[in-house]
């Protein structure tokens, strides 16, 4: 799956002009939090946490316009929960935003 960073970087400008320090800490919440959600996902012990991490996750990519971590996540949703490539595939995504 290739990965676009285009969406996150013209919601950053569009938000915030070309304040570069700005927009890196902007960046940086961004992943922080991707990163805390998969993380609840990788630490699920029931379908419904595995869920809601899941879908938090999705609305936090779609608050971007980030449509392959939306996909992965709606992925997340309607697969197996724990699913360990699901979860490979969204780290590999936050690894290419960050």
């Amino acid at each position: 799956m290739s990965f676009d960073s285009g969406p996150l970087d013209r919601y950053l400008t569009a938000a915030i002009g070309d304040d570069a320090a700005m927009a890196l800490d902007l960046r940086n919440a961004f992943t922080g939090s991707a990163r805390e959600l998969a993380d609840l996902m990788r630490r699920a012990r029931c379908d419904a946490n595995w869920n809601v991490a899941a879908l938090r996750l999705k609305g936090l990519a779609a608050t971007f316009g980030i449509i392959p971590l939306i996909q992965l996540a709606e992925a997340a949703m309607a697969g197996a929960p724990g699913d360990p490539a699901v979860l490979r595939d969204i780290n590999r995504a936050i690894d290419e935003v960050a």
